[in-house]
């Protein structure tokens, strides 16, 4: 398996063996790869590196940071942009250095990244830079996050439609370690043909962590042997300038994409993975499919029983696409001769299956396959009679809207493999999964305090927006991006919301024809600086009447808590925004003593405590024209950071609430909208309590006229003290028999965004990458880190290769360790657990939802959700325990209670 890195910074420093890395840091590894190659080839290059954050990418940026002595030691630079276009627009300009001289290298490898609607606001820049070309010693890369299931976006997006649309070829890594081999492979066709390479992020394969190979030498590059360079031209398929717009639109249709299918077809990117051996019983059914659908595939097929050797003796040949577009000819050619069918596996819509089409087309009827994927054979725009007398479309049989899961393709390649091979095992499958999908339907989810349990994602305790979001009443408005997205859930009159960029922009359309003077519109600090500036400057060009709410909170905070990009004061926000023409400036913060010593305001430009917030909004509403509320107040999670690290000062001061005089009314929680209010029972009926492990410290619950908060100056906590001292009290514990990993073994690990989940898999994964097994770990986030349902799928197997897709299907979980017994019991989760297999440690911690925050009557429904476990584990399987309990009466905080879960768990 080769030597076992052991220590963090192994993951950027080993040179050989196998290190344990997350997607997100193969790509912070794969440009020091690319600078250890060059040397070694003599060549003199840098790297560039810049984009913009933005979920399944969201943390890039940060790796980067941390990483930089490591880049710094390869001339890599990492330059964060102002936005995806300008980024872009940087990477374009590494390209150019040659052109011009006083070079110091011969080229500079640069790499692009950003989620998909940062690609979509690129589509100029990328079609010219593609137009331009790369320098034969450069070369680009394009890092493409798409988010399929919009879990951190506000739709899905799949972008290779839209490279396609700018003629970028498109590779498609199904794995962390294909992240590094492909990565080098994509530098490698972008100098060779003269492209820009994207290669796809999934959040399937960018948020997984696994065991992988290092080795910078290990990826053979192999040159093109038949494909003929265009003739007397230096430059070859590279950038020059001059260069003419119908020039470069000729070369890069007549040569240089022909040049990247030339480099796919050498370096076999895509190849045939299972094939039948017996000339005698040659393969009858093909499947095509790349990425994580690949993984879904071979998946499938273990489910089904179906090994590669069994697959290949009952005729099924199995093509892996490694470049998803252009779809190279001569090799899905090859896989083609002699099938009766093709079934085509993708992710969203159609793109492989188009293309395949297209090749296939012009063969003879005899000896063309048929061709099914999206839809079946009725097709996909066929108009079909019904019973009543209407028409509708085919039936889909792979559905392009949501994710494609390993279910769905089971059931899909069991209907196709049926026509000549069953068994037992693909009839047990089939059944396992029908009586899943009805047990799932005809469950009754619990209520709680009228609506159906579950955990969505909130604003953090003591966040600024829990207070900025808020209206006067009579008035509405507009959401922002990131957390201002969460306001549209939430009680604040606010409906509606536009792409990054455009906020309140759509009230020019709507004001000339509606009733309504004005409404506010939400916006932050960091989207204002990436592209927020503009939609206020197209509002006053239009003169409507309109107030902007940009919250200044120091940080983005959804992302995890970076900077903004470039330098932004409040002082320089209020010049600029008067420079635009604004007359109407107010500042709100919960500090309005530190602006006392600010001099860089605009001229006439109030502060404001927040307590005045209701107050200045009526009188902004009443202004004719554009005004500004600039609501300053830092990010409460990035506080919590600081105070942590000794960066910031943490105020001597904690608020109580008296429970012999709470009346347990729930005013407090409309005054704060925060999750640290939680109900607790004592003998004079249920009261409120703040939860001191979370609390924030942003004191506004306190508002209001209740005379039950009590405030302590100056003291601390104290913490828990352990319940026995010595040895003796703690006997050695036996060694828990461990169990085997042939098969992989698969541990779903569930709770609350923000609360440790992502760490347990973290920690187990490592430990298993230090055992030497294989391993996965994939940290299903996104939106859900703000105190929503997070899961992690950790699969640990003897081998790297035993290890498909990186969920855990359908009733596969071997183990659950349950953060918490909201999430353990949805039905997400409840559809990976199967009686007689599963086992599960579930915390029973009755930690509050949302609606807590607004429903005084919520009840924690714990006794269904732990009935809804047990049915679905099987009798015995299941324990339950409050490990937040214990966690704060042996260390005085709960935040320890899921490492004591894991504990549980383990014995």
């Amino acid at each position: 398996m080769g030597e076992l890195s052991i220590t963090l910074d192994s993951r950027y420093t080993a040179t050989s063996g196998r290190v344990f890395l997350s997607g997100t840091q193969a790509l912070v590894r794969l440009p020091m790869l690319q600078a250890l190659r060059d040397a070694a080839a003599g060549l003199n290059t840098a790297g560039f590196i810049s984009g913009y954050r933005g979920s399944p990418l969201g943390g890039l940026d940060q790796a980067l940071w941390k990483a930089k002595p490591h880049l710094d030691t390869h001339r890599i630079v990492f330059q964060p942009a102002v936005n995806e276009d300008l980024a872009a627009t940087a990477v374009w300009g590494t390209q150019q250095l040659g052109l011009f001289p006083g070079s110091r290298y011969d080229g500079v490898f640069a790499m692009w990244y950003g989620k998909g609607p940062g690609v979509d606001r690129c589509g100029d820049v990328f079609r010219h830079a593609n137009a331009a070309g790369t320098a034969s010693k450069g070369g680009v890369l394009v890092i493409a996050g798409d988010d399929h299931a919009a879990k951190s976006s506000t739709l899905p997006h799949q972008t290779e439609h839209v490279f396609k649309a700018v003629m970028m070829p498109v590779l498609y890594p199904a794995n962390v370690q294909e992240y590094l081999d492909y990565g080098l492979h994509g530098w490698a066709m972008s100098r060779y043909s003269g492209c820009w390479v994207v290669m796809k992020a999934l959040a399937d394969t960018v948020e997984t962590s696994a065991s992988v190979a290092i080795d910078p030498a290990a990826t053979v590059i192999r040159l093109p042997d038949d494909f003929e360079m265009p003739t007397n031209d230096p430059h070859g398929l590279n950038i020059r300038w001059p260069d003419p717009p119908l020039q470069q639109e000729a070369r890069l249709l007549n040569h240089k994409l022909y040049a990247a299918l030339a480099y796919c077809r050498a370096n076999h990117l895509n190849r045939v993975l299972i094939d039948s051996n017996d000339p005698a019983s040659p393969a009858r059914l093909g499947i095509i499919t790349a990425g994580k659908a690949y993984l879904d595939v071979r998946q499938a097929l273990d489910e089904l029983g179906i090994d590669d050797e069994l697959a290949s003796r009952i005729g099924i040949r199995l093509y892996k696409v490694g470049m998803v577009w252009p779809l190279e000819a001569d090799g899905v050619r090859r896989f083609a001769e002699g099938l009766e069918e093709i079934l085509v596996v993708e992710e969203k819509r159609q793109l492989l299956e188009y293309q395949l089409k297209e090749e296939l087309y012009n063969w003879r009827e005899d000896v063309r396959p048929r061709v099914v994927g999206k839809f079946d054979e009725k097709g996909e725009w066929s108009l079909l009679p019904t019973g009543s007398g209407h028409l509708r479309h085919g039936d889909w049989l792979l559905p392009a809207a949501g994710e494609l899961s390993v279910a769905q393709v089971a059931r899909a390649l069991a209907a196709r493999i049926g026509r000549f091979f069953t068994s037992p095992a693909i009839e047990a499958r089939l059944q396992l999964l029908e009586a899943k999908q009805q047990s799932l339907a005809a469950a009754t989810p619990p209520i709680a305090g009228g609506t159906a349990i579950q955990r969505t994602p909130y604003f953090c305790s003591g966040c600024p927006h829990n207070t900025s979001t808020r209206l006067p009443a009579g008035s509405r408005a507009v959401a922002g991006i990131g957390c201002h997205y969460m306001v549209t859930w939430m009680d604040r009159n606010t409906a509606t919301f536009t792409h990054m960029g455009g906020e309140g922009v759509t009230w020019v359309g709507q004001a000339p024809f509606s009733g309504d003077r004005h409404i506010f519109a939400n916006l932050g600090d960091g989207t204002y600086f990436h592209s927020g500036l503009l939609a206020i400057r197209q509002s006053v060009a239009a003169g409507v009447s309109i107030t902007y709410k940009i919250l200044y909170n120091d940080a983005v905070a959804m992302t995890g808590g970076q900077p903004v990009d470039g330098q932004l004061s409040v002082g320089q926000l209020t010049r600029q925004l008067e420079a635009e023409g604004i007359s109407r400036i107010v500042i709100v913060t919960d500090e309005p003593a530190k602006y006392r010593q600010v001099r860089d305001l605009a001229p006439n430009t109030p502060v404001h405590h927040r307590d005045r917030l209701d107050a200045v909004q009526r009188e902004l509403r009443e202004h004719r024209g554009v005004s500004i509320l600039i609501y300053e107040q830092t990010c409460a999670t990035e506080k919590r950071r600081r105070r942590k690290r000794g960066k910031l000062a943490d105020p001597a001061r904690r608020v109580f609430i008296n429970e012999a005089v709470c009346e347990g009314c729930g005013d407090c929680g409309v005054q704060s909208n925060c999750l640290s209010i939680v109900p607790v029972q004592t003998e004079f009926g249920r009261k409120r309590a703040i939860d001191q492990s979370s609390c924030n410290k942003d004191f506004s619950c306190v508002n209001g006229f209740c005379p039950s908060f009590v405030t302590v100056e100056g003291g601390r906590l104290r913490r828990g003290s352990a319940v026995a001292t010595g040895t003796a009290a703690f006997p050695a514990l036996p060694e828990p028999p461990l169990a085997g990993t042939a098969r992989p073994f698969n541990i779903l690990l569930t709770g609350v965004g923000g609360t440790g989940v992502v760490t347990l898999g973290a920690l187990l994964g490592m430990a298993a990458h230090l055992d030497g097994k294989g391993v996965s770990v994939l940290d299903m986030t996104g939106l859900a880190q703000k105190f929503g349902a997070v899961f992690s799928h950790l699969r640990i197997a003897d081998r790297p290769q035993d290890i498909h897709a990186a969920r855990i299907a359908t009733g596969e979980a071997d183990a659950v360790i349950g953060g918490d017994l909201v999430v353990s019991a949805s039905a997400e989760a409840l559809s990976k657990l199967l009686a007689g297999k599963t086992r599960a440690v579930i915390n029973v911690a009755g930690t509050p939802t949302a609606e807590f925050t607004r429903n005084p009557d919520w009840q924690f429904p714990q006794q269904r959700l732990q009935e809804q476990i047990d049915e679905a584990c099987g009798a015995g399987s299941s324990l339950f325990l409050d490990t937040a309990e214990m966690s704060r009466r042996l260390m005085g905080d709960g935040i320890y209670g899921n490492l004591l879960l894991l504990g549980v768990a383990w014995q």
